[in-house]
Order: C-alpha cells, then structure tokens, then sequence
C-alpha cells in the first residue's frame, strides 16, 4: 500500500474510526463505547454526613407530606377533576395559572444564583435522582456488600447465594420504587383512599393504576439501572450549567500546583525530595465518585459536586498527615492565588431579579381575594326602555368562589344616581363553583347626562369580609 496522507474516514455501519496516517499503518477508535458499570466505595466525612441529612430529609417529606390533612384537605392534593391546587392551606384555580408560573419562574432564578454562587450543591444534595439513586445504592450495600464484595459477585459465576443477594436487592428496589410511584400518584389522588383500594384490590382509577405503574418503572430504571447516565445523558442541567460558571464560582477542584507530580511513597518518605507531590496517587476520589469521573483531571460537566472526592482524599491526606484540602471546593481565582468575589455584577443581578420576584408573589399571595368576578354585557341590544320610561341595561354575572366553604353573597352597582339592580341579587355560591348570573339594572333617564357611563358591580359576602368588583359599561340615551 503506498504512502497515505492523513485522512478520516467513518464507517456508519459498525461506528468506527478509521485514521490513515502517513505511512501504512491504520488507527481504528470506536465512536461508541459501552457503558462501564460503576462500584461507588462508601466513604465518610463532614459533607456526606451533611448530604445525608439533605437526602434523608427530602426522601421523608416526599413520603409523608400527602399524609398530612388539616380539616380532612391534604396540605398538598392537586385535584384535577376538581381543577383545584391546595398548597399548604391555599387552594389555587386554573384562573390564577399566573401565580403557579411566577412560582415555577422563582425556583429557575433561585437554581440560577445558587449555582452561580455555590455551582451544582442542588445536584450533589437536593436532585431528586441523586435522593434516589442515594437510597438504591444504600440497599445495594446493605445486601451485596462493599465495592469490591460487589465487584467480587458481579464477577462469580451463578450460584444460589449469588441469584438470592440480586433477587432480594431488586426486589427492594421495585419495593421502593412502588412506594415512590403510589405517592407521587397519592399527591393527584387522595392518598388516604388510594392505599386502602391498592391493598384490598378493589376497584382503582385506570388512570391512577397507569400512573402508579408508570413511576414505579421510572424510579426503578433511573435509580437502580440508568443512575448517572441520567445525570450525564438525560438531564439538561449538566449541559447549561457552564453558562452560569465563572471564576468565582464554587466547585470542587483538584489543586494541581500543590497534588502534582503525583505518586506512591512511604508515609513517613520526605516526598519532597522525590520531587512529588501531595497527592499519592491512591485513586479513591476516583472509587467514590458516582458518575466515575477522575476530578484530578479538571472540572467536567460529569461533576454533581457531591464532595464524596473531597471526604475520600481528606481521610488519606489525614493518614499520611499531610494537610487537609487538596481536594476542595474553591474557586478558579482562589487556586490561582487570586481572591475571590462573592459580590459580582452577575450574583448581584440574580439576587435583585429574584428578590423582586419572591416579593411580588408574596404581595400576591397575602392580598389574594378568594373570590372572583366577570362581567359580560348583554351583546344583543345596546339598551332598551322598561314599561315605566327608564332605561335598562342587561349583563351575565360570572361570579366564582375560590375559597373551601360555601357563601352568601349580595350583588350590588353604582355609577349613576337612582341605579338599580331588578333582578335577584342575593345568591349562595357553593366552593369552587362558578355561578352564573343574569342581571337587569334600570336608571332614570332624566339623571343621565352622558350616553355612556362608567358603572362598577361589587358582590359582597355576607358572613365575612369577602368582596370583588368589576367594571362595565351602561348604554342609553339622553332627554
């Protein structure tokens, strides 16, 4: 074969990469590799003993919040039949859709200036798949043993001991995964029937089935299979994250100017001398990373700042008493001898958008009225006059009742002096429902001076202090 220039070639139907250089010889890479499964290796230390709580903690309110009732109304129920969101005490409509949006949008910003801050803490202590693929592996330890006992079983051949350890581990899996799905399910369903028809196998919502079905595979692939290939592949988080990075943003670094050259030494070996550095090359941040990253190599998106690399390599520097941190979460200025800024135009931008924001749901939600009402104009005739020469106007009262009981109200109007309703205008508007009213009011003409008017319609409850207005039009003519 005579001499080649260098040149790339793709072979689409076995996905490699075929690379001729000069001379003969060909290099072939694979544009496809196959997952390595990862052995985490438990270690302990100050923030996993922090990240345990955080993990703990979400997993409990998770599982125990749709069981807490006041009044016999779950704090948290989403009832869509019924198009109600109760949210501990406050029950939302479709009608204020604009609140549960402004909320959703404050949780954005608030992920937003965290990360800018303190980098990707919500995906190392908070991220719902870090909780559960937290308890999964905390079960698999619990049956199969440490890293390398797991390791050690993955590799022996079939026995009945081997068989009984993954039946049991994945039967605890689908266990928990059934819980999640029959809670999550229990948030859309009042959980306090749910369970009971689940258990004595009556008859339950197809759809509630579906959606318990459904989650109890989700969990159990994303936790106990798929577990950092979520993090990596599937979530869009890891992707955009970097656009919120800068160099005074904390992350956990790797201090290369102090770790380098690495190597093995005696304990008690001047390694200086050796021409080494700090770090002895053991590899255990690398063991107890769950998405088997090396963070020695630099910051990468694989990164969800769990600081398990952190607590691993603090317990060796402990060991060869060398001095804590080379492993930390710094900054990029600080590892270049610069000092960092916690006060910046970007952090500064997060916090005011945000503090704005949280304000005005909260100006909101403290003079949210329970009660709403529309006013639509009779379309079909401008006005018309009564038998006793005055002038009427007609309107269709929507008048809906977002609070939990029931209400007596009174429908009033002004604008105009000798305004009056002549239609019924005391009514009982039952909770969440919207009542429809028809509605005639009369004025005297002698008392109009305009053709049109501005007149505001008011319905005022009776048993508490609950009212809403709105404004319309009244159309007539002039003597």
């Amino acid at each position: 074969m005579p001499n080649k220039i260098p040149v790339i070639e793709v072979d689409p139907g076995t996905q490699k990469l075929e690379i001729y250089g000069k001379n003969e010889e060909t290099t072939t890479t694979d544009l496809y590799a196959s997952r390595t499964k990862i052995y985490a290796k438990k270690v302990s230390g100050i923030f996993q003993r922090v990240r345990k709580l955080t993990l703990w903690l979400l997993l409990a309110s998770y599982f125990s919040i749709c069981w807490i009732s006041v009044n016999g109304q779950q704090i948290v129920h989403f009832d869509l039949p019924a198009r109600q969101f109760h949210i501990f005490g406050i029950t939302f409509w479709p009608q204020e859709f604009a609140l549960l949006s402004l909320l959703l949008i404050i949780c954005a910003f608030g992920l937003f200036f965290v990360t800018t801050l303190f980098g990707r803490v919500w995906c190392g202590y908070t991220c719902p798949q870090t909780s559960w693929t937290f308890i999964f592996m905390w079960i698999e330890e619990k049956v199969e043993g440490s890293r390398n006992q797991r390791i050690k079983l993955d590799k022996a051949d079939f026995s009945i001991q081997k068989l009984a350890k993954k039946a049991t581990k994945h039967a605890l899996w689908l266990l928990v995964a059934f819980a999640t799905g029959l809670t999550f399910v229990g948030y859309f369903y009042p959980i306090r029937e749910l369970v009971p028809d689940i258990l004595t196998l009556s008859i339950v919502d197809q759809w509630s089935m579906f959606w318990i079905g459904f989650f109890t595979l989700a969990t159990y692939l994303n936790a106990g299979w798929l577990r950092e290939q979520v993090c990596l592949y599937m979530c869009p988080y890891a992707r955009f994250q970097s656009v919120m990075f800068d160099e005074d943003t904390l992350i956990v670094s790797y201090d290369t100017k102090r770790g380098d050259p690495r190597g093995s030494r005696k304990r008690k070996a001047d390694y200086k001398e050796q021409g080494l550095g700090d770090c002895i090359d053991c590899n255990l941040c690398v063991q107890v990373c769950p998405t088997g990253i090396d963070i020695r190599d630099g910051l990468q998106y694989e990164c969800i700042g769990c600081a398990l690399c952190i607590d691993a390599c603090d317990s060796i520097m402990d060991k060869m008493n060398y001095p804590p941190g080379l492993i930390s979460y710094t900054t990029e200025q600080t590892l270049d001898g610069k000092k960092s800024h916690v006060v910046r135009p970007k952090s500064v931008a997060y916090a005011v958008v945000l503090c704005l924001m949280i304000g005005s749901f909260a100006y909101s939600i403290f003079t949210r009225v329970p009660l709403e009402l529309d006013v639509i104009k009779d379309r079909g005739a401008l006005y018309q006059l009564t038998g006793m020469g005055n002038i009427e106007n007609s309107y269709i009262l929507k008048i809906m009742n977002m609070s939990d009981v029931s209400h007596d109200f009174e429908v009033s109007v002004k604008g105009i002096e000798s305004l009056h309703i002549t239609t019924q205008t005391k009514i009982n508007v039952k909770p969440g429902e919207v009542y429809t009213l028809p509605t005639s009011i009369e004025v005297d003409p002698s008392n109009m001076e305009t053709t049109h008017y501005s007149i505001e319609f008011t319905v005022q409850a009776l048993d508490e202090d609950l009212q809403a207005s709105s404004e319309s039009r009244f159309l007539g003519s002039v003597d």
